[in-house]
């Protein structure tokens, strides 16, 4: 069973790509579903078919589906909603606008993860196709799995705890409606929905990333820092689509500054994605809608090539031994040197790459083991760990304790700020 999430700036063809992917796949025999969670939901404007929020028939062994992330509110949401509806009731905010209020913005997306965790598991689908939001709602997508799970393992217990002692008084002396366990519980039943998606979406060999971008000094910038963001969380990106590049048999002179920067940035983008696939596409002389349409752009797209497959190994995070430490390798393409810190808190690696912030729990072997030194060079991030000293006293017939409290916060040296 493959994923396939597909992501890139607004505009530059990735649901019309992921909607020709998916035809592809279920042509090939496969049974194939796709999804939109895109709040715009143009994929049923690329298929041509009216979708909805269940499952729908668009082609043989080929579905299509339209969140609704309403149904999806009223199932797991509706105790919180009512709690929050009744603080802005009781801040003063009129009904209509305590409603609205209750909703959080990006729901939907949130909704669509357990969606995509639940055909996974079924056993009904061969291929699963995920037709993303623009590129940085997708990043905020993909990073709520990890969020999610460090606030209910920290915040959500001791927030459970002090809500019980401190509501009561609030509640007698401000009058504020306070959170009960069925908030609570509706809160734990919202986070198991997406129990294991972190995991789905992160296994190399079941999911892939597809960047779509055009020849475009923004688009090519833009898709550059994606792909360092979702290598940061540990997705593989597996190919880069260039698309609408100008055809060859274009010849009328006023193009011939549009062909040389295309040509210069389909260059670049072939040079600074190396080793990962390029897939091409030129601009189509119409519109791509409906089905016969988007199966000659996925015939351009993939020609030979299996479109459900890994298009290319590799993985974003690895642990490799070095002498009688280990060395943790992350896969940051593009990243520069300036716009990266990284620190240590207990079990965590703290990673901050722009404005996007990871605290990784580190694997066992290595959370007893102190921070050597880290260095960014060719696009990876290495991260050392020196020998687990209550292993080296141990070999050496010693005693005691580590060098290091386990409270204590350590700060990487080496190429890296």
């Amino acid at each position: 069973m493959r994923v396939l999430l597909f992501t890139g700036k607004g505009g530059v063809g990735k649901t019309t790509t992921a909607a020709a992917t998916a035809l592809r796949c279920a042509d090939a025999g496969l049974r194939t579903i796709v999804l939109s969670t895109d709040p715009a939901h143009s994929l049923s404007d690329a298929l041509d078919v009216d979708l909805g929020d269940a499952p729908s028939r668009i082609a043989p062994r080929l579905f299509g589906q339209q969140m609704d992330a309403q149904a999806r509110m009223e199932d797991t949401w509706v105790e919180i909603q009512a709690w929050l509806m009744d603080v802005f009731s009781w801040a003063g905010v009129a009904a209509i606008e305590a409603e609205e209020l209750s909703v959080i913005p990006g729901l939907d997306e949130i909704f669509s993860l357990s969606d995509i965790k639940t055909y996974a598991d079924s056993g009904d689908w061969d291929v699963v196709v995920v037709d993303c939001a623009p590129t940085a709602e997708t990043l905020r997508l993909l990073s709520l799995p990890e969020i999610l799970r460090w606030y209910m393992d920290r915040v959500f217990p001791m927030s459970r705890k002090v809500n019980k002692v401190v509501s009561p008084i609030l509640g007698r002396v401000a009058g504020l409606p306070a959170p009960g366990d069925d908030v609570f519980g509706s809160a734990e039943r919202f986070y198991d929905r997406l129990d294991g998606v972190r995991e789905l979406l992160c296994d190399t060999e079941r999911t892939s990333v597809r960047l779509v971008v055009n020849p475009e000094r923004l688009v090519v910038a833009e898709a550059r820092r994606t792909h360092t963001y979702l290598s940061l969380f540990g997705y593989r990106v597996d190919a880069v689509v260039a698309n609408r590049l100008l055809p060859e048999a274009v010849s009328d002179p006023w193009f011939d500054r549009w062909k040389a920067l295309h040509a210069e940035h389909l260059s670049a983008i072939e040079e600074g994605f190396s080793p990962l696939p390029i897939l091409r596409a030129e601009l189509a002389p119409s519109e791509l809608v409906g089905l016969e349409a988007l199966r000659e752009f996925g015939a351009i797209l993939y020609g030979e090539t299996d479109p459900s497959v890994l298009l290319h190994e590799g993985e974003p995070i690895e642990v490799v031994r070095k002498g009688t430490g280990y060395e943790l390798v992350i896969d940051l393409p593009f990243a520069d040197k300036e716009d990266l810190e990284l620190g240590r808190r207990d079990d965590e690696l703290l990673i901050r790459v722009g404005s996007y912030r990871r605290a990784m729990l580190l694997p066992d072997s290595l959370r007893r083991r102190p921070v050597g030194a880290a260095s960014l060079r060719d696009g990876r991030l290495r991260v050392t760990f020196a020998g687990d000293a209550r292993d080296e006293r141990a070999r050496a017939g010693g005693g005691g304790s580590p060098s290091r409290s386990r409270g204590s916060t350590d700060r990487a040296s080496g190429g890296s700020r």
